[in-house]
């Protein structure tokens, strides 16, 4: 009798959880989908905040907002955490340019991070100089002492094409099953075999550094570039010149959509004289070269288990050309949807729960790299802070506006079975894909890094890579609500899952250090 007293509280006790944990999806699923605030999130952190490169006013502004609303939340140790030296800010102040000759014709051209002004004052009539060459025995034999302040552009042997195409896509049921079907991946690492496709791209990665020193040595007044992804007025835009605290750039430099920069170079090719006019001012910030990160916590409620952390996050910096809404405001707004859920539901979290949000991410994961070797572990010598063996999970968001449909498991097998069952609430909002699959370029890299469970949610694409990512397109308006509410939501539910596990999430085998 005793023993079948004991088998029913157990089975009364299981049934209770379930209930319970069914009860809090429930709580999170309304609040998530029926009472958002995900859009007034990203409204604050793009529109409100500017562009957001790291250590940028714009920056800053968005993350004292962030810190600001974390705290009205009623979030604990709200903070800007330094994590490190990154180097000098810097911001766009002005930027107009336009062809005068042949006729004249406006340019859209965005300034590159880090790069100086066009003679801090409106330049009325300039040639523009066409420089060709195959490599850089050429580039310097042809044009040293022959550019200095002058307004330079360099031969590019793109083409448009048209698309025919849609911008925007969702994943198929087909491409989903794949990923879902995906084999652990058995090949050794570090394969010495290189694809001439990798190859060429290595070789013009060379040729653009050497093309770098190239400029800083000759000093011209103005260079002019493009990337052949841009067209119809999108231009990717990114960095042309050094954070460093010590660097010196002191030439201007923009990137131009391909549609204005071809139309520039056969003109000229076809012997035309092309000028232009511009005012392109940038300024510098090195008074502070710290980075930070914005970080929050709720503290868990279990006398044991609130020791225990569920950290979620997203980067906060974004490139130059745009306000970067699905880069990455959209999943920092919803991170801090995700704990605004939680503390509007007034669910009690068992574990404590840290939302970080990262600085320096385009810059190389400086931010959480940072983070995590100040708190948890350094991978070069794999030595373990006692934080280390705290964090059950990592959950982060960086793949544009698309709502989730599952997630990465970064080689982790014995979290999919969790995973999975924690989907099973949102199937009806297209979410259940589970693959052994890795992704890789964002921030859960860090913390998989140093031995703790680190995840990347499958989002899908909608037009990120297309038009969007890193580019001048980068805006509010190609958010999708719906989209970023169901992220929300799911996230949520993941993070209170976690803080509410009898155990933590399962870890693969320790990485080795790097030496």
């Amino acid at each position: 009798m005793k023993k079948q007293i004991i088998l029913f509280s157990f089975f009364c006790g299981f049934i209770s959880a379930v209930f319970s944990q069914n009860d809090a999806t429930d709580k999170i699923k309304k609040e998530g989908l029926s009472n958002s605030k995900v859009m007034d999130i990203a409204f604050h952190l793009t529109d409100a905040s500017g562009p957001r490169l790291t250590n940028s006013p714009g920056f800053f502004r968005a993350a004292n907002w962030a810190k600001d609303e974390l705290t009205k939340m009623g979030l604990t140790n709200v903070a800007l955490e330094p994590w490190g030296d990154f180097g000098q800010g810097w911001e766009q102040n002005r930027c107009y340019l336009a062809a005068t000759a042949p006729y004249y014709f406006p340019v859209v051209a965005i300034p590159r991070a880090w790069t100086g002004s066009y003679g801090g004052k409106k330049i009325t009539s300039a040639e523009v100089m066409l420089i060709r060459f195959r490599d850089s025995t050429e580039l310097y034999q042809n044009y040293s002492g022959k550019i200095k302040g002058k307004v330079i552009m360099s031969y590019s042997t793109d083409t448009l094409k048209p698309s025919f195409t849609a911008d925007g896509s969702r994943y198929t049921d087909e491409e989903l099953d794949k990923m879902a079907n995906k084999k652990p991946d058995t090949m050794r690492n570090g394969n010495s075999d290189v694809t001439p496709q990798q190859l060429a791209f290595r070789q013009r990665q060379a040729l653009q550094r050497q093309l770098v020193e190239f400029y800083k040595r000759e000093k011209p007044a103005l260079v002019i570039s493009m990337r052949g992804l841009g067209n119809d007025g999108t231009v990717f835009v990114q960095n042309g010149g050094s954070y460093a605290k010590d660097a010196v750039n002191d030439y201007g430099w923009v990137m131009l959509s391909s549609d204005d920069y071809l139309r520039m170079q056969r003109l000229i090719i076809a012997g035309q004289t092309v000028k232009i006019e511009a005012n392109i001012k940038t300024t510098f910030y090195p008074n502070d070269i710290k980075g930070y990160n914005v970080v929050a916590e709720i503290a868990g409620t279990d006398p044991v288990l609130k020791d225990e952390w569920v950290v979620i996050g997203g980067h906060l910096d974004s490139w130059q050309g745009a306000t970067g809404a699905t880069d990455n405001a959209a999943g920092c707004a919803v991170m801090m949807e995700a704990i605004r859920i939680l503390k509007a539901t007034g669910l009690q979290p068992k574990r404590s729960i840290r939302i970080c949000l990262w600085s320096g991410e385009e810059q190389g994961l400086l931010g959480s790299k940072g983070y995590v070797k100040q708190h948890f572990a350094d991978p070069v010598d794999m030595v373990l802070k006692p934080e280390q063996s705290k964090v059950s999970a990592y959950y982060n968001l960086d793949n544009g506006t698309g709502k989730i449909r599952g997630v990465y498991l970064q080689g982790n097998t014995d979290a999919g079975p969790i995973f999975s069952k924690w989907l099973e609430p949102f199937n009806e909002l297209g979410t259940k894909t589970i693959t052994i699959g890795n992704t890789g370029g964002t921030d859960h890299l860090s913390f998989d890094a140093v031995g703790i469970p680190g995840f990347q949610f499958i989002q899908d694409e909608i037009e990120y890579i297309t038009r969007t990512h890193h580019t001048n397109m980068d805006t509010y308006d190609h958010l999708v609500p719906a989209d970023l509410m169901q992220a929300a939501t799911i996230v949520a539910s993941f993070v209170y899952n976690t803080a509410q596990k009898e155990d933590m999430i399962p870890r693969k085998a320790l990485p080795k250090p790097k030496g």
